[in-house]
């Protein structure tokens, strides 16, 4: 099945049934009254999670959802029937976006979760609601109100807790299939891995995290180079991103350039998301010498102090077992602090909402103009002298937008 992992859907909802208007008619009654019902509410569009999807690529065929209007009312107080519900299952993981006021509705990150993106119109009401003292034969009655219309963009982010970035042929899938149960395509050329995928990965009896590969990003990725930046959005909710660094390069290029290329990209497509904390693992360890292998973890630790560092091979399962402990350890300890620290967590969903407005405006082809001193401290990045008389300047690291 082809893997779509971002589209465009209308929803309308239905709207509210009229009110009716009617007298009572009935033999041996007299003047009996106003006696017209309400009508019905209209029908409301509901997502709903499901972890058997995979894919949003049923959308692509079926791109409109409507409800049911509601049902008018009638004689004899009876109330309309209220319109059917419309519920359309999406893939769990599914970001939902207002497409017109690019308004984030909600993100449905559970099966059976259910999320309302489209309310339906409220009924009007008969003119039994109308008559008093002075006014016992009223012709007055309300129409239903329209039901909310809503185009809406679906992005679907992979739930994770480790995301793998790295360039072409870093070892990411290999690395995917060594340690869990997931058999990835693994090959010798670049760019075998064309759609994300997840693999789970068992640290103890009772312990165990998941892992998403991603393809490969290039040079140039966050200006639309390659495939990677295409698929960045699913590392955003990931709580550790490993980067793989191919400790020798087939090309003979220097691993630390490819290392601050690969981590620049990531840069450049969410300043929020290169705060996320970052290991880097050197792969392909077994391709050299111990003493090259010495004196490149010098050169990573020296370059990228605050990153932990971990040197693995996957052919000869070297540094693999230290490599998932002290993952499964993260993990845990993160799950554990999210729950118990109530600053932290709150310092978290503000990142994550930094970077959902970063990953939806790189579907809008909206570009970040600066950086954020935190990211840029893991890359090196230089942000340049401040002037201290520009007023444009300001203290904080505020990312401005501006469309292309």
């Amino acid at each position: 099945m082809q893997f779509i992992d971002e589209a465009t859907i209308r929803v309308e909802a239905g709207k509210g049934g009229p009110g009716c208007l009617s007298f009572r008619r009935e033999k041996y009654v007299a003047r009996g009254g106003p006696d017209g019902g309400d009508g019905g509410d209209g029908g409301t569009v509901i997502l709903v999670g499901d972890s058997a999807l995979n894919t949003l690529i049923d959308f692509r065929y079926q791109p409109l959802y409507r409800a049911a209007n509601g049902q008018p009312g009638s004689g004899r107080n009876k109330t309309g029937a209220k319109g059917e519900d419309r519920r359309v299952r999406v893939p769990v993981g599914t970001s939902v976006v207002d497409e017109e006021t690019l308004e984030t509705i909600g993100d449905v990150v559970r099966d059976g979760q259910e999320l309302v993106v489209a309310r339906g119109g409220r009924h009007g009401v008969g003119n039994t609601h109308f008559k008093s003292s002075t006014n016992r034969a009223p012709r007055r009655t309300t129409p239903g109100e329209p039901g909310e219309h809503r185009v809406l963009r679906l992005q679907l982010k992979l739930l994770a807790d480790v995301g793998l970035l790295g360039l072409p042929n870093a070892g990411k899938s290999t690395l995917v299939s060594t340690i869990s149960a997931a058999r990835p395509k693994v090959a010798e050329y670049p760019f075998t891995t064309l759609v994300p995928s997840l693999g789970v990965v068992g640290a103890g009896s009772d312990s165990s995290f998941v892992v998403a590969d991603i393809p490969g990003i290039i040079e140039g990725a966050a200006e639309g180079a390659g495939l990677g930046a295409q698929f960045l959005r699913h590392l955003s909710r990931t709580r550790i991103l490993l980067h793989l660094v191919d400790a020798a390069p087939m090309d003979g290029s220097d691993p630390l350039e490819n290392a601050r290329i690969a981590a620049a990209e990531v840069l450049e497509y969410s300043t929020a998301l290169a705060e996320r904390p970052t290991w880097i693992v050197l792969t392909k360890s077994d391709l050299l010498s111990d003493e090259a292998v010495a004196d490149l973890r010098a050169g990573f630790e020296a370059a990228f102090p605050d990153a932990p560092l971990h040197v693995v091979s996957a052919a000869t399962g070297a540094g693999l077992e230290a490599l998932v402990d002290a993952l499964s350890e993260a993990v845990a300890g993160e799950r554990e602090r999210l729950l118990n620290d109530e600053a932290y967590a709150e310092a978290q969903a503000e990142l994550e909402a930094r970077i959902n407005e970063d990953v939806l405006a790189s579907a809008l082809d909206v570009r970040p103009s600066r950086v954020s001193p935190a990211a840029a401290a893991f890359t090196g990045t230089d942000l340049g002298e401040r002037d201290e008389d520009d007023p444009d300047e300001d203290e904080g690291p505020e990312v401005v937008y501006v469309h292309e």
